[in-house]
């Protein structure tokens, strides 16, 4: 909606208003993309805490992916937009292209990660948890992560597999003779558009909704059954502490978890669903669709790199004293307290016998 309303209707270009008003949501975007990926990425390698934690070396790896999407990949997408013209060449144009294709997949595959190794760690036995979630396995599934991606990224683009038999519409579309101007454009015959949207969205997309629903099931489940021992004055655990203190602490914790899932699945599909639905659409509607439209869900895309930091980390109570302390300069305020005086971390909940930390 807003491309739709900046972007001109004529072939003129931009005025002064709407290049300033795109300028300074486009920067807004990338800014908050680039320091949010660096500040979570910072905040792991310096607390040793967030290092224990097996998810958070997803996250930092996708905090790496995202952080590279605002910096290879937004400004250049942003110049020419505003610009009207593509200044670069051609073959730059299909490394930017590549680099696009490769680093928003690498980033919706990381989130894929996160929702099964969240899976295994709540809904499964501690002991599968541990079995699954090797660091072996962790390894694995990173290099999946970057290397699945450049079989959908550079080698058929460089290849020019995704513009076969539509050769002649990329090169009419290319340049407009009217404005002398030259575009950087990244169109899909119907092969590559559906492998490519299975790959980098669909199958991801399918299985983070059913790790997530389970994941939401089963904090409610937790949930219920707290409530239900509560109300019968039994204890949650075996043990005698602070009358339902414990139970009520950790109550609270499942039920923001399970509304945190809810707002993560809701962001992601807000952000790329329009995007990989279009993108399929488009080569069997004979590329019919506007221009602007297509211009405004990738930006919708984009804006998914910037919210990853706030919904993977922000919302975490561990990683946002982590933040507290890096830009408080080390502020003694904002320290863990001894782990000797702690009774329920904060972060943290028991499951099956485990501790885990839910977000």
């Amino acid at each position: 909606l807003f491309f739709s309303c900046v972007l001109p209707s004529s072939s003129e270009g931009f005025g002064v208003a709407e290049k300033i008003v795109l300028l300074t949501f486009i920067s807004a975007v990338i800014l908050m993309a680039i320091l949010g990926n660096l500040l979570v990425m910072v905040a792991v390698c310096r607390d040793r805490q967030l290092r224990k934690i097996k998810t958070n070396y997803f996250i930092v790896s996708l905090a790496f992916a995202d952080l590279l999407v605002s910096v290879l990949v937004m400004p250049f997408g942003a110049i020419e937009l505003v610009q009207d013209n593509w200044i670069y060449g051609e073959m730059f144009c299909l490394v930017r292209t590549s680099l696009d294709v490769l680093l928003t997949t690498a980033s919706i595959l990381h989130l894929c990660c996160i929702s099964l190794d969240r899976y295994y760690a709540i809904c499964c036995q501690p002991l599968v948890y541990r079995n699954k979630m090797t660091p072996l396995r962790i390894a694995v599934m990173l290099g999946g992560c970057w290397v699945i991606p450049t079989f959908i990224s550079f080698l058929p683009i460089m290849q020019g597999w995704n513009s076969i038999g539509i050769i002649d519409l990329i090169q009419q579309r290319q340049f407009n003779k009217a404005s002398n101007a030259t575009y950087c454009i990244f169109m899909v015959n119907k092969p590559y558009a559906i492998t490519c949207s299975v790959v980098a969205f669909y199958i991801p997309f399918l299985l983070m909704v059913l790790a997530y629903y389970r994941i939401y099931v089963t904090a409610r489940e937790h949930a219920r059954q707290i409530r239900v021992l509560q109300r019968a004055g039994a204890p949650t655990d075996g043990r005698q502490h602070p009358p339902d203190q414990h139970s009520t602490h950790r109550m609270k914790t499942e039920t923001k978890a399970a509304k945190t899932l809810c707002i993560i699945m809701g962001c992601f599909c807000l952000c790329w669903a329009p995007f990989f639905i279009t993108n399929i659409v488009d080569p069997f509607i004979n590329y019919t669709v506007p221009g602007k439209l297509w211009t405004a869900f990738l930006w919708l895309g984009y804006i998914n790199s910037g919210l990853n930091p706030f919904l993977y980390a922000f919302l975490n109570k561990s990683f946002r004293r982590a933040f507290l302390i890096i830009l408080c300069c080390g502020d003694e305020r904002y320290r863990r307290p001894s782990i000797l005086g702690q009774t329920v971390p904060c972060s943290t909940t028991t499951i099956n016998g485990s501790t885990h930390v839910l977000r």
